[in-house]
């Protein structure tokens, strides 16, 4: 597996995993995506929120793969991810019930269906967790005093401690909760021991508040999720960039 590069800029470090790219989109998402793509026959199927980089993601790799492409959402004004992925010409199917309950069951059942393959909401799935896991090889582990990331579904920060228990290396993790709980995910997903590894603080920030234009020594950062943890970031600090939504690549 290809590891994304660690840059050390004045006093932190950086994991770029926002420099994986494949279709036009990047992240470590993007990566997980990819390999749960790749054994598909007919097609893909996502469910996210109107404003989620998922379904964008899913719809871009989709194309790269020449599948076909189903994406759920709740009812309501679509954000510029989901506009550009039906740009792409995924088959969008907005429900009523704006619960990501909902949502998920929906996508489910179509995946049954059609016989496309899911690509779960949040990437909720092993396949996320031993793709992130091996990225945590390439860290200067002896230099980094902690590591800041934010936390959406929370499968990503599972990755990286799951990487770390499996190297036997312990560092504390401060998490950026964006959105809803985590806890169940990571209670399922992440070691046993997780909880001596992170520690959880909500950002102040609802979760669509977009804070546009912020940049960490030159980088520009995800509007809704890596712009929050800016504000934590001390010297020492490892942080871990997990993607930017492909709207705003670029800006």
């Amino acid at each position: 597996m290809q590891l994304t590069p660690v840059e050390k800029i004045d006093e932190i470090f950086i994991k770029r995993d926002d420099l994986f790219s494949f279709g036009g989109v990047s992240g470590g998402k993007v990566r997980t995506c990819e390999a749960l793509a790749r054994k598909a026959k007919l097609g893909l199927v996502t469910a996210g929120s109107r404003f989620s980089p998922q379904v964008n993601i899913v719809a871009h790799v989709a194309k790269a793969l020449a599948l076909a492409c189903q994406i759920h959402t709740p009812q309501g004004e679509l954000g510029p991810e989901v506009q550009e992925a039906v740009r792409l010409g995924a088959n969008l199917i907005q429900h009523k019930a704006g619960y990501n309950s909902v949502i998920v069951a929906r996508c489910k059942e179509a995946a049954e269906k059609t016989g496309y393959t899911e690509i779960p909401f949040g990437m909720e799935c092993q396949e996320a967790i031993d793709q992130t896991s091996k990225q945590v090889e390439n860290v200067p582990w002896d230099q980094v005093k902690r590591i800041v990331m934010p936390i959406g579904s929370g499968m990503s920060c599972a990755g990286v401690i799951n990487g770390l228990f499996d190297l036997g290396i312990r560092k504390p993790i401060l998490g950026i909760q964006v959105g809803a709980d985590p806890y169940k995910r990571l209670d399922n997903y992440a070691p046993f021991l997780w909880k001596t590894y992170l520690t959880v603080e909500k950002s102040r920030h609802d979760y669509h508040k977009r804070l546009t234009d912020v940049r960490l020594s030159g980088i520009l950062l995800d509007s809704i999720y890596e712009s929050k943890c800016a504000e934590f970031i001390e010297p020492g600090d490892l942080f871990w960039i997990v993607g930017i939504r492909k709207s705003e690549m670029g800006e």
